[in-house]
């Protein structure tokens, strides 16, 4: 299945808390190519809503998975 892991979204949502952390203490902090200040602290908290949804979604995603089923013979 392609698309995003729990793996990679727990990792943006890290990133996302250390860049609310750091924007708060009245720091610059930048994510890739993105350079990120105190006026853009809306934008940060946008990206840890939506990234703590994103890990939510894939967590109960994982727990709803089917179970390998493995045929018996006579039922």
């Amino acid at each position: 299945m392609a698309g995003i892991t729990r793996e990679q979204a727990e990792s943006k949502l890290s990133a996302y808390l250390a860049a609310e952390e750091a924007v708060l203490s009245g720091q610059e902090y930048m994510i890739g190519t993105r350079r990120l200040r105190r006026a853009d602290l809306e934008q940060i908290r946008e990206g840890i809503k939506y990234w703590d949804d994103k890990v939510k979604e894939l967590a109960a995603s994982a727990m709803r998975r089917p179970r390998i089923r493995i045929p018996t013979i006579g039922f």
